[in-house]
């Protein structure tokens, strides 16, 4: 197992900044202006649905950071991977300590590779990933190639 220091930056490249405003049924907004997007808890945890949420922004943030690391390491390895798709879903649910906890699964399709190949390239990718780094040993990420 690598030490959780190994995967924090040496040096930082960007700085995304955002704010929220009123929590989960409020909005939240960019420092540039790129995201303005309207906040609602979903139906399944008592919400009217009419917005999106931390969830949703996590796994459209997960999963287009997976696929880059993904076609990352495929382009160092010599691999095309074109048509490759990687999808999100991030869950949110009460833990043991009366919070509430996330798990993500992650489903890749990588229709020009073989199944043993695409394994590594998988793994390779979640060691790349920094969402994977961030989310190493601290919530429960499965992966399956599809």
């Amino acid at each position: 197992m690598s030490d959780r220091a190994d995967s924090r930056p040496t040096k930082i490249m960007y700085v995304a900044e955002a704010t929220a405003h009123g929590g989960r049924n409020g909005y939240v907004t960019s420092h540039d202006g790129r995201i303005e997007m309207r906040l609602a808890m979903p139906p399944a945890l008592g919400g009217d649905g009419q917005g999106t949420n931390p969830e949703q922004l996590f796994a459209a943030g997960y999963s287009s950071c997976f696929h880059n690391a993904l076609v990352l390491v495929g382009r160092r390895a010599g691999y095309d991977l074109s048509g490759s798709t990687v999808a999100a879903k991030v869950g949110i649910g009460p833990n043991k300590t009366q919070g509430y906890g996330l798990a993500v699964a992650l489903s890749v399709s990588l229709p020009l590779v073989d199944q043993e190949l695409a394994a590594g390239l998988v793994d390779a990718a979640h060691q790349v990933c920094p969402y994977s780094n961030a989310t190493r040993d601290n919530i429960e990420v499965s992966i399956v190639l599809s």
